[in-house]
């Protein structure tokens, strides 16, 4: 049975791959070149970069194998990211995505990302969607998700307190960040399941981006988000 929630704020901060465009096959075509160069397993490499900044996933990987190479992961993690950009064929909007950032107010949204600006922009660009006047991006913080830094940071940049922001995340460690940073969370099952995100805290789990609706706000807050959750 499909039940409605509305989660009112002032400020809407989103997560972008999963939730805003779909970046899987340029993701794992990356990653799967990046594995066989350092004769490391691909699906532990996948399994660690969901959501996480590209130098943490690295450092990780390389951690928890045994006879992984010695690699330079700051200069790998640069090298890596250079390449993203300039390669973002099979980059695409997730359905819905426009039509829902269409009706945010400018000042009202933000993309909180664990890519680096470049590379979110140069994505935003290929799936044709708008770039936000704020963009946390893996450049802008010390610590990616997990870690609430992202989250705070951009409450603190647009000058908002945790409790009238939303997040919208598709990952487990998205959600965690946006709990941790006292934020209401909406997940979306794109990525994972909704057993998934509910475990790592999220508010409320929709099935896809269009089950989102935005609505005029309430109680003094500056807009609504209206979830149709199964």
């Amino acid at each position: 049975m499909t039940r409605s929630h509305k989660l009112a704020c002032d400020l809407l901060l989103l997560d972008l791959d999963g939730v805003l465009i779909d970046s899987t096959p340029c993701i794992v075509r990356h990653w799967r070149e990046w594995a066989h160069k350092h004769g490391l397993d691909l699906d532990t490499v996948l399994h660690a970069a969901h959501g996480v900044r590209t130098i943490e996933t690295m450092r990780s990987v390389v951690s928890k194998q045994e006879e992984a190479p010695r690699l330079d992961v700051v200069a790998e993690a640069d090298r890596f990211t250079a390449h993203e950009v300039a390669d973002t064929d099979g980059v695409t909007a997730i359905a819905g995505a426009g039509e829902f950032l269409s009706t945010l107010p400018s000042d009202a949204w933000v993309i909180v990302t664990s890519a680096s600006t470049a590379l979110a922009q140069a994505r935003l660009r290929r799936a044709g969607l708008p770039i936000p006047k704020m963009l946390i991006s893996a450049d802008d913080v010390e610590r990616g998700k997990p870690d609430p830094e992202p989250y705070t940071t951009g409450a603190r940049r647009c000058s908002r307190p945790p409790d009238r922001c939303v997040v919208i995340e598709d990952a487990p460690a998205g959600v965690a960040a946006g709990r941790a940073a006292g934020m209401r969370v909406i997940g979306v099952a794109a990525t994972y399941s909704r057993e998934a995100l509910y475990e790592a805290g999220a508010t409320v789990v929709a099935d896809r981006l269009e089950a989102l609706r935005t609505e005029e706000g309430m109680a003094g807050f500056r807009l609504a988000i209206q979830v149709e959750a199964g």
